[in-house]
């Protein structure tokens, strides 16, 4: 791995964070040989398993505090907008402590890259129910089971505004890191949720692998579409999990509409 610092990994063995991070290193090394600067590349993390991406990527980091990883990378990336910037976060940490920089740099359209390690659960801290855990969810806050249904994020953060929404599945590995090329070579916010399952509280691995399917959409700017297709898989009630790019379309972003401004 060309981006791999001198940190030793302590995921839990057999992690599917193990294949995020090495997809990562795979795709910014292809692009540095298409010409990227990876001295321009940088990379923020949240709090949770997630974060100890940044320990072991060779590459600018910053680590943010737990929900704060998008208001940090927006800031780094209207300081210098030559820079390729890319939050790693979790579900825990962007879906509930910081559900509201996710909408709001959606909103925006910033041109940030969100990778969201999704598990479905409070992982680091010993299994608490997040946002995208289903309801009657057993873990450490709720030992009689979560009360709470579970939020389909695409479906918020297209909403919201975001240009590029897709969503990959770790054990698809040649596939993530398409998705992951595409998100970082995209000119505005893109959203990426890719299914990390737990494989310690919560290993949904075998169901993914059952559901989950490659899908190709000819149709990446109808919205409707891509509602449609998001929504096939019910958070709920289970059924097909598509992967894949649901919407991508080309707007102005939030730095380039702060610099028009600041002509005047």
């Amino acid at each position: 791995m060309k981006y791999k610092s001198y940190a030793k990994p302590n995921w839990c063995p057999g992690c599917p964070d193990f294949l995020i991070w090495k997809g990562f290193d795979d795709v910014v090394s292809q692009l540095e040989s298409e010409g990227l600067n990876s001295k321009e590349v940088v990379v923020v993390a949240g709090i949770g398993c997630h974060g100890k991406i940044f320990d072991y990527l060779k590459l600018s980091s910053f680590y943010g505090l737990h929900g704060r990883a998008l208001p940090v990378a927006q800031g780094i990336k209207l300081a210098n907008p030559k820079l390729k910037v890319v939050c790693f976060v979790g579900d825990g940490d962007t879906y509930n402590e910081g559900i509201e920089h996710l909408i709001f740099a959606a909103k925006r359209n910033a041109d940030i890259k969100v990778f969201v390690h999704d598990n479905r659960n409070f992982a680091l801290t010993v299994c608490q129910y997040t946002g995208t855990s289903p309801k009657g969810f057993r873990g450490s806050s709720t030992p009689e089971g979560s009360l709470e249904e579970p939020f389909n994020p695409l479906e918020i953060v297209l909403t919201a505004g975001a240009t590029f929404v897709a969503r990959s599945f770790t054990s698809h590995f040649e596939h993530m890191k398409k998705i992951m090329r595409e998100a970082i070579l995209h000119k505005g916010f893109a959203f990426v949720e890719i299914l990390q399952p737990c494989i310690t509280f919560f290993d949904l691995t075998p169901i993914y692998k059952e559901r989950t399917y490659i899908f190709d959409n000819d149709n990446l700017e109808e919205r409707e579409k891509a509602l449609e297709k998001i929504r096939e898989w019910d958070y709920k009630n289970g059924g097909k999990i598509p992967i894949g790019i649901f919407y991508r379309v080309k707007k102005p972003t939030f730095e380039e509409e702060s610099f028009k401004l600041s002509q005047f």
